[in-house]
């Protein structure tokens, strides 16, 4: 590709260099975690060995050097989303930031009988959180369809909403299928009918530009470690009229105003949704991340992922006895696959012997599995430092499980 030199990119992540059972190590499990270039590993070892200390308030040189770099990171975040830093909400993670929103938005607006609209190809943690509060608000979940072949048309969403719809949930892209979600289409339904939208972007903002005020969207969510960042880590965007209104989710030190025995005021956002001692170096590592992709570009990163992935499924799908599972022409990210001859979980065992890292599961997306009478899945996935190569690997290996189980 033009101007995307990768093994410039890949010179940058140490984890690449390793072997694995004595095999160079292909890593293909980039959805459920990236590896982490240099740069973010040096800010985590920077941070922690000489600029360690808590933020806020405190008056000396540490903290304020921590604090200038954890709001700093915000920053970044903000500006990378295309939002106001204040409407900028750190967490542990996405999971976390659903459930913040289901909690403080959810339990003060949901109305029994009211309707929550996700989709059959949720991540669990785009379900969970809406159940528990669904179920104590009294309100209703409904799931849109989808066709793992096809790109998805939002109508199948808009044709569900009724005038009980309150929230309409969705993910970026599938985490299984690669299925990418026309999301200003989605979140602009929301709109219409008077629902609030919820984003889940741990598969989209690593791969796509995202833009908020472009989407439209109430509110997206991501955790750092999918998008070459550490663990431990999440943001949630949120309009800020919308955070404003908000009851906190947690209490404690840092998200208040006034605290008196009888009652306490809170802080503004996104403050108010910060209770306790926050991942300091882990934020500021996730800016650095940030930095890291803005270096190359998301958009080439995007490109180069997309071109991989579409080599890659058509590769895995001519293998006799393999079948692909999602095939929509406007995939990212991901291929999931079974085998006529081998379950997922001795396909991931056997090819982990060559060297190859990848998933084998439900992938946290039980429904969508159930739907399509499917156990479980084998799925290979990729970074910025995936190559052709890498599925060129991939394929040999499956005709080795083949082999093994005399197919």
């Amino acid at each position: 590709m033009n101007n995307y030199d990768i093994e410039k990119i890949r010179d940058q992540f140490p984890a690449l260099n390793r072997h694995v059972w004595n095999k160079q190590l292909v890593y293909l499990d980039s959805a459920a975690s990236m590896q982490k270039p240099q740069q973010v590993l040096d800010s985590i070892s920077k941070n922690y060995s000489f600029n360690y200390s808590n933020v806020h308030r405190g008056l000396h040189k540490l903290s304020e050097e921590a604090t200038s770099n954890y709001e700093g990171a915000r920053l970044k975040i903000a500006n990378f989303v295309n939002c106001n830093e204040k409407e900028i909400v750190f967490t542990s993670g996405a999971t976390a930031a659903i459930n913040l929103v289901a909690y403080s938005w959810g339990m003060k607006n949901l109305m029994p009988g009211d309707e929550i609209i996700i989709t059959i190809a949720e991540h669990h943690a785009n379900i969970v959180p809406w159940q528990l509060v669904a179920k104590q608000r009294g309100a209703k979940i409904i799931a849109a369809k989808v066709d793992p072949d096809e790109d998805f048309d939002s109508e199948i969403i808009g044709n569900l909403v009724t005038n009980k719809t309150r929230i309409i949930a969705f993910p970026h892209v599938s985490n299984v299928l690669g299925t990418t979600f026309p999301v200003k289409e989605i979140c602009n339904i929301a709109k219409k009918c008077g629902a609030i939208s919820v984003v889940d972007g741990c598969q989209g903002i690593i791969h796509d530009k995202v833009d908020v005020k472009d989407l439209g969207c109430d509110f997206y969510c991501f955790s750092g470690h999918k998008l070459y960042g550490p663990t431990g880590i999440g943001v949630l965007f949120g309009k800020y009229e919308l955070l404003e209104e908000m009851p906190p989710f947690l209490g404690g030190g840092d998200m208040i105003d006034v605290v008196r025995i009888e009652e306490s005021t809170y802080a503004e956002p996104p403050t108010k949704f910060e209770a306790g001692t926050p991942p300091i170096v882990e934020a500021i590592a996730l800016g650095e991340a940030i930095d890291w992709v803005n270096q190359i570009g998301i958009e080439k990163i995007g490109l180069h992922e997309k071109n991989v992935i579409s080599y890659g499924t058509s590769l895995i799908d001519s293998i006799s006895g393999v079948n692909v599972f999602g095939k929509s022409p406007n995939k990212t990210g991901v291929v999931s696959f079974t085998m006529d001859c081998a379950h997922s979980h001795d396909i991931a065992t056997i090819i982990d012997r060559e060297g190859i890292a990848v998933r084998a599961g439900h992938h946290c997306a039980q429904p969508l599995m159930d739907y399509y009478n499917l156990v479980s899945t084998t799925r290979a996935s990729v970074g910025a430092y995936s190559t052709n190569e890498d599925f060129d690997k991939l394929a040999e290996s499956l005709t080795k499980v083949k082999k093994i189980f005399g197919a």
